[in-house]
């Protein structure tokens, strides 16, 4: 009986000392990432799909971006973009509002993005707003932002790929 008491105990023992080794083993060996706010502010140049009804566009943004972790990051962006219209006709002004997600795909550098939201006309009387989404690729330092997106909008006759060259910084 003695011999039995004394093997339960042995056993019990062990499988404690098995049960702490591997809950200690699991513990975070890394800090967690740093989540915060970013800001950018961005100029924006663009060759309209249409190019028998517009000639360019160009533009300025600025960029909300919450990161969820170092490869994930929320996005809001807002700013002016014109469209320049050929012939005689006027151009077309328009503010965009976007919310997307970001994802650093390649050396926390190169990554992807997807955006949706809307444009409202605000130039020369224009009530012509539009959903739009704008899929994107680009490259990203501490400081400077590089991406080329397209910008799809439902309502207007052309479409644009954007060149976007910004300034970021932690806030």
């Amino acid at each position: 009986m003695k011999m039995t008491l004394n093997f339960k105990n042995t056993t019990l023992a062990v499988f404690a000392l098995l049960l702490s080794a591997t809950t200690f083993a699991q513990q975070k060996t890394t800090p967690d990432y740093d989540q915060g706010f970013r800001l950018g502010f961005g100029l924006n140049a663009g060759v309209p799909t249409n190019e028998d009804f517009y000639n360019y566009a160009l533009g300025a943004d600025a960029r909300l971006q919450y990161d969820l972790s170092k490869k994930t990051s929320l996005i809001l962006t807002t700013g002016f973009t014109n469209l320049f219209v050929s012939n005689d006709r006027k151009d077309l002004g328009i503010v965009p509002v976007k919310a997307g997600f970001k994802a650093f795909v390649w050396e926390d550098q190169f990554y992807v993005l997807g955006e949706v939201g809307g444009a409202f006309a605000v130039t020369n009387k224009s009530n012509q707003h539009t959903y739009l989404f704008a899929p994107g690729i680009g490259y990203a330092t501490k400081y400077i932002d590089v991406s080329l997106r397209y910008e799809g909008y439902t309502e207007y006759d052309t479409n644009q790929i954007a060149l976007r060259l910004a300034y970021g910084f932690k806030l």
